[in-house]
C-alpha cells in the first residue's frame, strides 16, 4: 500500500514539473540593457578625459595669467605692503591660486580683521581689507591694543599711538588664554568707551585709565587730576548720566578732589580731601 501511494506522490509530482517550462531568454532586451550600460560609462570617461584636458588647458594658457592685483589701501598698509603679505605673483595662473589660504595669510597679520581675496577674470586678483581699530590700551606688563570687538590684538610698537585710555588691573595669564570671564570684562570695557564717546560733558577725552578693581567693579580716573571715579560693576550708562548733571559744577574742583563715588542711587558721593559730602544730582 506505502509503495503504490508513494507511486502516486511520484506522477503528480512529475507531472508538476512537466507543467513548469522555462522562459526563454530575451536577448533584445539584454542587448538594449548593456547598451545603455556601455552608453554611459563610455559618456562618464569621455566627461573625465574631457575635464582632465579642459582642467590643463585652462592650468597652461596664457590668457589667465596674473597681471595686475588691486588693493583697498587702509590706514595701516599700503598696496606693496598687502600684495607682500599674499605672496601673490604675476605671471602666476589665476586657477592655481588657493584664494582661502591667501585670505588667511594676509589675516596673520595683526591689524588685519578680515581679507577677502577675490578673481577678477581673466587676468586680475582683487584684495580687500577690515582693519581692526584700536580703542584703548590694555597694561599686561606689556601695552597691547584693545580693538572695538573687544580683542587684544598687537604688542604696542616703537610707532604706534599712545593717545588710547589705558587699561589696568587685568590678569595676563587669564588675557592670554581667552577667558570668557576676562572676554566679557572686555567687551563691557568697549561698551563703557563707546558710551563716553558720544558724550557732551564727561567724555573720552576727560578719562586716562579703566581700572579693575580685585572684587571686578570698574573705576575711572580722570585725565585732570587722577581722581578716582568709582562706576561699580553695572549700569555705567545712568551713573555716568548722574555724573554728567553735575560735572560742570566738579570740574573746576578736581585738583583737590580725591573720588567721586557713583554706586549710592540717585547720589554723587565725593570726597574733597579729608570731607566728604553727598551731592544730589
Amino acid at each position: 500500500m506505502r509503495d503504490l501511494k508513494q507511486q502516486k506522490k511520484n506522477k503528480k509530482s512529475n507531472r508538476n514539473r512537466a507543467k513548469k517550462k522555462s522562459e526563454p531568454i530575451c536577448w533584445r532586451k539584454l542587448l538594449r540593457r548593456s547598451l545603455r550600460l556601455g552608453v554611459a560609462t563610455f559618456s562618464v570617461a569621455m566627461l573625465a578625459v574631457g575635464g582632465f584636458f579642459v582642467t590643463q588647458l585652462l592650468m597652461t594658457s596664457e590668457l589667465f595669467r596674473i597681471d595686475a592685483i588691486s588693493v583697498e589701501e587702509g590706514t595701516h598698509f599700503s598696496k606693496e605692503q598687502v600684495v607682500a603679505l599674499s605672496d601673490i605673483e604675476t605671471g602666476v595662473n589665476t586657477f592655481s591660486l588657493d584664494l582661502g589660504l591667501i585670505g588667511r595669510k594676509i589675516e596673520e597679520n595683526p591689524w588685519v580683521l578680515r581679507a577677502d581675496v577675490q578673481r577678477i577674470f581673466p587676468r586680475q586678483v582683487a584684495i580687500s581689507l577690515v582693519e581692526r581699530r584700536p580703542v584703548a590700551i590694555v597694561n599686561l606688563g606689556l601695552l597691547y591694543y584693545l580693538d572695538e570687538q573687544g580683542e587684544i590684538f598687537k604688542v604696542l610698537g616703537q610707532n604706534d599711538s599712545l593717545d588710547f585710555p589705558i587699561v589696568t588691573g587685568l590678569d595676563y595669564a587669564k588675557a592670554q588664554k581667552n577667558d570668557s570671564h576676562y572676554a566679557s570684562f572686555l567687551r563691557q570695557i568697549v561698551a563703557l568707551l563707546d558710551d563716553l564717546n558720544g558724550r557732551d560733558l564727561f567724555d573720552l577725552t576727560q578719562v586716562s585709565e579703566i581700572h579693575r578693581e580685585k572684587n571686578g567693579c570698574l573705576t575711572l580716573y580722570t585725565l585732570e587730576g587722577g581722581v578716582k571715579v568709582k562706576l561699580g560693576k553695572s549700569g555705567f550708562g545712568q551713573k555716568l548720566d548722574r555724573l554728567e548733571r553735575i560735572y560742570a559744577e566738579l570740574q573746576p574742583k578736581l585738583p583737590v578732589l580725591d573720588y567721586i563715588d557713583l554706586n549710592v542711587p540717585e547720589k554723587v558721593i565725593v570726597r574733597i580731601e579729608k570731607q566728604q559730602i553727598g551731592m544730589k544730582s
